[in-house]
């Protein structure tokens, strides 16, 4: 029986244009996301993962409108939300949320936590003002703080407990698909697992759908089902979360994988150095754009763009080695 993904995106593009001169002409424009196919179904985790610069919070916001994509499709529960007006996107925007990468930049400093968490219930018009002080306390409640939290400002919390805050702003509006940006990189160790464990638990609780972006695989690997890795723009390998750590066939998957550090002073793992640096998004190689950097690059990888092709059980990539 074929399962219809929560979100389905196809082909989305996102080109910057590059304003140059006196009078700020269109010289070139910056390939942040370069024809990006992904699917998320229903109840999962998917994790985007790459190194910093790759596009993967530009996807994120694509996905969600927040910044208009230049090209391609978004379908949300079937519906092609790419070309909806901003009228029109406002009762999608129930259904999908974003739980932002820095605790201290998203929230608002002279709003209390009862108005921060109150804000979405009031933009969509939800619940009666009695009502949405109960929700604020039982949010709180959920997210492990206090309902007498509700009338402190955020500069009274840590940056754990500012992230809670976040996390019960976005379920306040109950959606379905929520966009975690990279929610635990500003945050200490110890406190990344407490919010990981507690993102674990809302989903089952609240039957939520995560894209979740990191460029810390060990995250990734703790929180995920399927898994993405993005380069340039580009996804080049899709799988299960135990196939991208145990047979990873892409190239670049296989260096990032190799730096990952083990638990283990005894344990000894081959490296792969990946030689020079990232291409510049506003001139990408031609062809497969990770050629310049891979040592077992064939000369068609010089011509032609790959294209993300499955090799078998749902195992997705983008490579010539595996045409």
């Amino acid at each position: 029986m074929n399962i219809e993904p929560l979100i389905k995106v196809k082909g989305l593009t996102k080109y910057f244009p590059i304003k140059t001169g006196f009078r700020r002409r269109t010289s070139g424009y910056i390939k942040a996301v370069d024809g990006v196919d992904l699917e998320i179904f229903a109840g999962e985790t998917f994790g985007l993962a790459g190194e910093s610069g790759c596009g993967k919070s530009t996807t994120s916001r694509c996905i969600l409108r927040l910044i208009q994509p230049t090209g391609g499709e978004i379908y949300i529960n079937g519906q092609d939300i790419a070309k909806l007006s901003s009228r029109e996107m406002c009762s999608v925007y129930r259904n999908m949320q974003l739980i932002f990468q820095d605790p201290y930049a998203s929230l608002n400093p002279r709003m209390t936590v009862e108005k921060i968490i109150m804000e979405p219930m009031i933009v969509h018009n939800l619940y009666t003002s009695a009502e949405r002080k109960n929700k604020v306390n039982e949010l709180l409640e959920v997210v492990g703080m206090n309902s007498h939290h509700a009338t402190r400002y955020t500069h009274e919390f840590s940056g754990g407990q500012r992230q809670r805050i976040g996390i019960a702003r976005a379920l306040a509006v109950n959606p379905h698909f929520i966009i975690a940006d990279e929610p635990v990189s500003a945050l200490d160790v110890s406190i990344q697992s407490q919010i990981l464990n507690l993102l674990k638990k809302l989903q089952q609780e609240f039957e939520i759908t995560y894209l979740f972006i990191a460029h810390d695989l060990s995250v990734i690997k703790h929180v995920s089902s399927r898994i993405g890795i993005m380069y340039l723009g580009r996804i080049v390998e899709i799988a299960d979360k135990k196939t991208i750590y145990t047979k990873p066939l892409h190239p670049y998957t296989q260096a990032l994988l190799s730096a990952v550090p083990i638990a283990n002073p005894e344990a000894k793992r081959e490296r792969t150095i990946l030689e020079g640096d990232v291409p510049s998004p506003a001139n990408p190689p031609r062809g497969c754009t990770f050629h310049p950097r891979c040592r077992a690059s064939l000369d068609i990888c010089r011509i032609e763009s790959p294209s993300l092709r499955d090799v078998g059980e749902g195992h997705r990539v983008s490579c010539h080695l595996y045409n």
